[in-house]
């Protein structure tokens, strides 16, 4: 009976241990095809773009990496669609980023909240003085 549950125990370790040794395979070979990716989308970058545009949208994407990211996609999709003439200079990245900044939404919410009541009476009669 001992044996029995000796051997349960090392075969759900084992189980387990398997388990553990294939995610981590799995995840390594998801950081691979990241890094590939990141490689790739470096490499047509670095055919489309000049060299102060590279530099120009690189300090966008430590200030703004989401547009970055969405003028990287625009600068990729056109590539692969040979809509592009040449590289890209400075100048020309900079009209991208308008016509991205044109097309990206921008909202703001407030947002007020009192807990008291007489508090908002308070900022209404103030300025209304």
């Amino acid at each position: 009976m001992a044996d029995e549950e000796l051997e349960a125990i090392r075969r759900q370790r084992m189980a387990e241990l398997q388990a553990k040794h294939g995610d981590a395979s799995n995840n390594q070979q998801g950081e691979e095809a990241k890094q590939r990716e990141k490689d790739m989308r470096n490499s047509i970058l670095a055919q489309v773009l000049d060299q102060s545009a590279r530099a120009r949208l690189s300090n966008l994407a430590l200030v703004k990496p989401e547009k970055a990211n969405a003028v990287e996609n625009y600068l990729i999709q056109m590539a692969r669609f040979g809509q592009l003439g040449g590289k890209i200079s400075e100048s020309g990245l900079i009209e991208i980023l308008e016509k991205v900044s044109q097309q990206t939404v921008k909202t703001t919410t407030v947002k007020v909240s009192f807990s008291d009541v007489s508090c908002f009476w308070l900022i209404i009669t103030n300025c209304h003085s």
